[in-house]
């Protein structure tokens, strides 16, 4: 098979690593991908957001399936276009997308469904948000309705502080979001559950715990994800039935009842309290640092899989899953999730030992004379596996170390709740 992978990203790059491994692969083109896709499949530059330019990409070079990584593209419909152009793609539509393109619509769809969730309000008016906040006190989660790129979510402690992110995202910090949720805060655990779709059924596709705050101690602002780790511990058979039972199957059933059958990856970011799952959040597709852990652990051909779900035939296959543990720490350029350092070569990654516990996974690179050069924000995965989560993070501190790039930072404690139980 032809396939295309769609996205720049470490998620993207941990799934063209995974799809290369495939004995039914025969071409592999990723659009734009980045300076890690580019040593595994071919990198075809066009703007993700241009349709017909996807388009054409796809035809010319006779590609029989398309996934797309990204949370963008698919709240923009590119599944929808795709599909009215007969070409085969994974990952939801539209409609379906608005779980995670609309906070206001997935909160609706909870409320409508008894999905147990955080209380929320939903705001586009200042006063009437203030004059909540001032009533309920704190503290309070305060959202972005759309798409922020991992930064539209403030935990506050104060008013003054919940008056300021709401003031912030009702005056357009967020082009995607002209409303704001205010939603109660849960105290708990959380854990990232995944599962992948097809219009009849689902299976569960792992699960993992990231790590949000920029700073050590999970301090600091907010940011697309500093590291992650699979699987989560919290995780058991009993806390999977009620997930399914009272969030996942309900979801899927509501979607499915308006004729809108949802197919591909869903991430539901959970918070557990008393051992209750609540949704705080849905995401349509892999997350971005977990997939990358969850991949260094999937053992089934990953092509079939996706094949399996686009032929809506999910309920004949049995996914496995290694035993290890795996671990990713991410490597950003100094001053994300702010004004960061851009165009920084990066050396020594030829020294870093890869092989099938160990791997580096690109996400703001791109090379240039044989050189790698920072590009984003999140710039390396550096990912490790093991079967204790311990030794896998020491793993990855000792590669980040050989990488030694000096105008990059990290967590060196990923994973430390659960390693500090131990």
């Amino acid at each position: 098979m032809n396939l295309a992978v769609i996205g720049s990203g470490g998620r993207e790059h941990a799934i063209c690593y995974k799809i290369k491994q495939s004995h039914k692969l025969k071409k592999l083109i990723c659009i734009p991908g980045n300076a890690g896709t580019q040593s595994i499949a071919e990198n075809v530059e066009a703007d993700i957001t241009d349709f017909e330019a996807i388009y054409q990409i796809i035809k010319k070079n006779y590609i029989d399936l398309v996934v797309v990584g990204p949370e963008q593209p698919l709240v923009d419909g590119l599944v929808d276009y795709l599909n009215n152009k007969k070409v085969l793609v994974f990952g939801p539509d539209k409609f379906c997308s608005q779980l995670e393109g609309s906070k206001e619509f997935m909160k609706t769809l909870c409320k409508e469904n008894n999905i147990p969730t955080a209380k929320f309000e939903v705001f586009s008016n200042f006063n009437d948000a203030s004059n909540f906040i001032k009533k309920n006190g704190t503290p309070l989660v305060v959202k972005a309705d759309g798409l922020a790129a991992g930064k539209g979510v403030t935990i506050c402690d104060s008013i003054e502080e919940a008056l300021k992110n709401t003031k912030e995202i009702l005056d357009g910090k967020f082009q995607s979001s002209n409303k704001v949720v205010l939603e109660e805060f849960l105290k708990g655990e959380e854990i990232s559950y995944f599962i992948i779709a097809d219009k009849n059924s689902y299976q569960f596709f792992g699960s993992a715990q990231d790590h949000k705050r920029v700073g050590e101690g999970d301090v600091g602002p907010n940011t697309g994800g500093m590291g992650a780790y699979s699987p989560s511990p919290l995780l058991t058979t009993q806390l999977a039935k009620k997930i399914k039972k009272k969030i996942i199957d309900p979801t899927l059933n509501a979607l499915k009842k308006i004729d809108h059958s949802y197919t591909g990856f869903l991430y539901a970011g959970l918070m557990i309290c008393n051992d209750e799952p609540y949704l705080i959040e849905y995401n349509v597709r892999m997350g971005d640092p977990e997939c990358q852990v969850i991949m260094m652990r999937l053992e089934t051909d990953f092509l079939e899989v996706i094949n399996y779900a686009v032929s809506n035939k999910l309920n004949d296959l049995k996914i496995e899953w290694s035993k290890k543990n795996s671990i990713s720490i991410v490597l950003c350029a100094k001053g994300y999730p702010l004004h960061y350092i851009k165009n920084s070569e990066i050396k020594n990654l030829s020294n870093i030992l890869i092989d099938q516990d160990n791997q580096i996974f690109h996400a703001g690179t791109y090379k240039k004379n044989n050189k790698i050069y920072s590009n984003g924000g999140r710039v390396l995965n550096i990912t490790a596996s093991h079967k204790n989560l311990m030794q896998a993070r020491e793993r990855s501190m000792t590669s980040i170390k050989k990488i030694n790039w000096t105008d990059g930072f990290f967590r060196s404690d990923i994973g430390w709740k659960v390693i500090n139980k131990k």
